[in-house]
């Protein structure tokens, strides 16, 4: 059995080093004041644009009607060892190369996690708990919008050190914050992203929920073995402001396309963010496109 933090890899990416743990958690060491990556440690990758789920916040815009990506691409063997890919869609699990994907890339040495929504988490668990007893995927995100399926959901995760729950700024409600409190569970927000179908469904609705997390936000801390948050729910829920500035320094992964970027496989472009309108065409090199996303912060 491995033991909860057992180191993962260790590799030099411009002038630091960086060491990765079984339980997602990552150190960077530098002789230096800063850090200056010549690839990204992390790649957000959408593999699909396919799902049934119809989700009236969805900034992607999957639907049934989506398309898969294909993997016939030379920038994938590019990936350096250590990289960790956060694979989405769309559903992910529909995709029916999945398997052999996450086969190419442990034997390549890149580190896959996947999210997934709660109903598709349930249709897929067995599918789920063989990539993750196979150690095809080291993290499972779980994005959980409402109620269903949520029991199912705590008992997963407090058995499975690698599972993070997913809640949105603007969508996730007091109710499920106190189902979810005091499990022994972790916990990342993201921010509500008016992008997709995010533009259509945002309404004063979302804005008070967002402005209830930010106002509640150390209390509902508290209730969490971990608490985290993406670069779009630091800012809406004005995270900086709140902490000690040494506490958020010290916690802080940099900002996007600093260490991370975007690529959707389906429409073969990449990006700084899953948001960002300004986008470009694949290339053959995961250094020459990082480059790029570094020159466009």
């Amino acid at each position: 059995m491995k033991a909860f933090n057992d180191l993962l890899y260790t590799y030099k990416n411009g002038n630091y080093l960086v060491k990765i743990f079984n339980d997602g958690s990552k150190v960077r060491f530098s002789l230096e004041d800063s850090f200056n990556a010549v690839f990204p440690e992390s790649v957000d990758l959408k593999i699909t644009n396919y799902c049934d789920n119809n989700c009236a916040m969805c900034h992607e815009n999957s639907s049934i009607l989506g398309e898969h990506a294909s993997f016939n691409h030379s920038f994938l063997q590019t990936l350096k060892r250590g990289t960790e890919l956060a694979i989405g869609g769309g559903n992910p699990f529909s995709h029916p190369d999945l398997f052999s994907f996450l086969t190419k890339m442990k034997n390549q040495g890149v580190i896959c996690n996947i999210t997934v929504n709660q109903a598709h988490f349930v249709k897929h668990k067995r599918e789920i708990e063989f990539y993750l007893e196979k150690s095809l995927i080291y993290g499972l995100g779980i994005s959980v919008i409402d109620e269903s399926y949520i029991n199912e959901i705590i008992e997963f995760a407090t058995k499975n050190s690698g599972v993070v729950i997913h809640l949105i700024a603007g969508i996730v409600t007091e109710k499920i914050l106190s189902k979810l409190s005091y499990k022994n569970l972790k916990i990342l927000i993201l921010g509500y992203k008016e992008f997709g179908r995010g533009i259509r469904y945002y309404s004063l609705s979302v804005k008070e929920k967002i402005d209830y997390l930010k106002e509640n936000v150390l209390q509902i801390s508290k209730g969490f073995k971990v608490l985290s948050f993406d670069n779009l729910a630091i800012d809406q829920l004005e995270i900086e402001k709140q902490i000690p500035k040494a506490d958020f320094d010290s916690y802080y992964m940099g900002d996007d396309g600093q260490f991370t970027m975007y690529i959707d496989l389906v429409k073969k472009q990449f990006a700084i963010n899953s948001v960002s309108e300004k986008r470009f065409a694949l290339l053959d090199d995961i250094t020459e496109m990082f480059k790029i996303v570094k020159n466009k912060q």
